[in-house]
């Protein structure tokens, strides 16, 4: 499959998909249609992804004023492509390191944006408990830029009760803070900062609470190394340590 015509460099790669350049700054988009503007590939490898379902649900909650990018034609594509609009600003994590935001101060950002995401009505479901969730709502998949906070990254999207969502942000965050790594306090800072504003602990650990779901979840995931899967039981316990 090749690169459609205009691509550039290839901005950066994750664990399931590549990103690359298809405009600049001058509004040269490198697709030809003349509608101007800065655009990124973002390819799923390996049959990974879904890119249609995944920018329908940003366009919906962009519909709600919402942070995400645009995006465009990804019905028109390869279910792998996702063409979506250029972001420019750090992730989360950059901004920690480079000291332009405290941990506390991402906590809370991370907090608010799942806050804002499960204030939008369900797309499908009828039920009123159910709502748009990300699943995957962590410090590197959130850019500041110069409008704001974005959020990217909607593969795991999906509809359901937003404690599975703030149980996937913690466990997320929480596999960090209880590694051997150097930034395990500032995740333990950030994690206490989130949960401190989460709306109901038992979002997480009441007994319809999501922590259990996103640990086996986690610990599911193919693209989980043995060692971030053998982390998830201490991540849990200090989730509940902090939510006590």
């Amino acid at each position: 499959m090749g690169i459609p015509a205009g691509a550039g460099r290839l901005l950066g790669s994750g664990r399931t998909a590549d990103v690359y350049a298809l405009g600049d700054r001058d509004g040269h988009d490198g697709l030809g249609d003349g509608s101007g503007g800065a655009w990124v590939l973002r390819r799923y490898r390996d049959g990974y992804g879904d890119a249609p379902a995944e920018a329908a649900v940003m366009e919906y909650v962009r519909g709600h004023g919402y942070p995400v990018p645009r995006v465009r034609a990804a019905d028109a594509r390869p279910r792998t492509d996702l063409v979506m609009e250029r972001l420019y600003g750090p992730t989360v994590v950059e901004a920690l390191a480079a000291g332009q935001l405290t941990a506390g101060e991402a906590g809370l950002a991370l907090a608010r944006l799942l806050r804002d995401l499960h204030a939008i009505p369900a797309r499908r479901s009828t039920d009123p408990a159910v709502r748009v969730l990300h699943l995957d709502l962590h410090p590197e998949n959130v850019l500041l830029t110069p409008a704001g906070p974005m959020v990217i990254d909607w593969a795991n999207t999906d509809e359901g009760p937003p404690g599975h969502d703030w149980s996937m942000s913690a466990v997320i965050v929480a596999q960090v803070a209880v590694d051997d790594d150097p930034r395990a306090p500032l995740a333990e800072e950030m994690l206490s900062a989130l949960l401190a504003d989460c709306p109901d602990p038992a979002l997480l650990t009441g007994p319809d609470g999501g922590l259990g779901w996103a640990t086996g979840q986690r610990a599911a995931n193919p693209t989980m190394s043995p060692r971030e899967v053998e982390l998830l039981g201490e991540a849990g316990e200090l989730i509940r340590r902090l939510l006590d």
